[in-house]
């Protein structure tokens, strides 16, 4: 079904404000991604699935699963979906946080501060989700 729904346009400081913001955001995250596949696991990795419950064997399952959001949020076809996706992964993060009783603006907001980078830098980057999800009514309306 098409759609007459037009997208603001963005000006090119809006864009790249958009592409900076999300590759702040994919930058964290391979780097986390990397942390979860290293063997064997540095010692701060090892403290901090110890500190929120997880059993270590999982790092792997949740790098992959993280790895896999990842590609698909930077892939511009696949980018709503992994959006989607990094969102489900960040809000387990929040929960994780909470049950463990960690400080909440520095550890358990943190996947908070991440998701809105995502998302911004997503809606300034990516017509569909402008089009999508106006932050101001069109014209005429």
């Amino acid at each position: 079904m098409p759609s007459d729904t037009q997208a603001a346009p963005v000006s090119k400081k809006g864009l790249w404000a958009g592409r900076i913001m999300s590759g702040l955001v994919v930058a964290f995250l391979a780097f986390d991604v990397v942390l979860k596949f290293v063997t064997p696991a540095p010692a701060p990795v090892v403290e901090a699935f110890a500190h929120v419950g997880w059993p270590l064997n999982l790092a792997p399952v949740l790098g992959m699963i993280l790895l896999v959001s990842t590609v698909l949020y930077v892939i511009p076809k696949t980018s709503i979906l992994g959006a989607i996706l990094l969102t489900g992964y960040l809000g387990g993060a929040v929960a994780t946080h909470l049950r463990a009783g960690d400080p909440l603006f520095s550890h358990v907001l943190f996947p908070t501060y991440l998701g809105v980078l995502l998302w911004g830098g997503l809606y300034l980057r990516e017509d569909r989700l402008r089009a999508l999800i106006p932050l101001r009514s069109p014209k005429g309306a």
